[in-house]
């Protein structure tokens, strides 16, 4: 079985394959003081207590946009599963060629959700990750990364909102019915939502207008991005396993 580990700016995901089925995924919050001791006990709890033995797992790979936490990861998949793990780094065959000026400058995250939404829908394509931060790339049709996009995240975005204000409060990020907020609360909560809309279709729009592809497909992914994407039309598809789908794609091309 494969143990897939994307490490993100706020989370860990984990998925579980058999094959290529995805059979369990696991989130937790990312913490860079854990030593590999800790990682290595708690991934063999998460295995048993879903019916799986550390001695299932014959490979491992790992994508990082967190470096100071990758030597006690990396350590704690040698010491307790026994395998070296694959690393998403520059030189990593993926079947994506990077056009741009400094490839090592691209996130690990933003590789492998680029692969699996050219490998899983085709080229061209636009990808939208609602992340930490919000990125929108572009995938040629012939498997080219061509550009991106990088803006601050939802969560980010709202927590700027109430923690550089001196009266606002901190509100729920949740679907709303109606811009015309009438109190303080609905008032930020119509703002972030609709705000973060409108950002999505112009930024799609525009890259659609200057990319010269009108009918580019767009896939979206990342742990807010079914708010933003069940709210327009520009988004064609959500998958929230994009990455982790990513990952087991490029170990198998190695």
């Amino acid at each position: 079985m494969l143990f897939a580990i994307d490490v993100g700016n706020t989370n860990f995901t984990i998925g579980l394959f058999d094959g290529e089925e995805l059979i369990k995924t696991f989130r937790m919050i990312t913490k860079t003081s854990r030593t590999s001791d800790e990682y290595g006990v708690f991934f063999g709890e998460w295995l048993m207590l879903n019916g799986f033995n550390i001695k299932d797992i014959d490979s491992v790979i790992i994508a990082s946009v967190v470096p100071d936490i990758m030597h006690s990861l990396t350590s704690s998949i040698i010491k307790y599963f026994n395998v070296n793990p694959v690393i998403v780094a520059p030189g990593i065959k993926t079947g994506i060629r990077l056009a741009i000026p400094n490839p090592k400058e691209l996130g690990a995250d933003r590789l492998v959700d680029a692969v699996a939404a050219y490998e899983m829908y085709g080229g061209p394509v636009i990808v939208v990750d609602f992340g930490t931060a919000t990125t929108h790339d572009l995938v040629l049709a012939d498997g080219t990364f061509a550009a991106g996009v990088t803006s601050p995240g939802i969560r980010l975005s709202a927590n700027a909102l109430w923690h550089g204000t001196a009266k606002l409060p901190e509100v729920e990020i949740k679907k709303v019915d109606t811009v015309l907020g009438r109190d303080t609360v609905s008032s930020m909560q119509a703002g972030i939502y609709f705000g973060y809309i409108g950002q999505t279709e112009y930024i799609i729009k525009r890259m659609k207008q200057e990319a010269e592809l009108p009918d580019i497909k767009v896939v979206a992914t990342g742990g807010l991005g079914k708010l933003i994407s069940d709210a327009t039309d520009t988004i064609d598809i959500y998958n929230p396993e994009l990455t982790l789908h990513g990952l087991r794609i490029i170990y198998d091309k190695q």
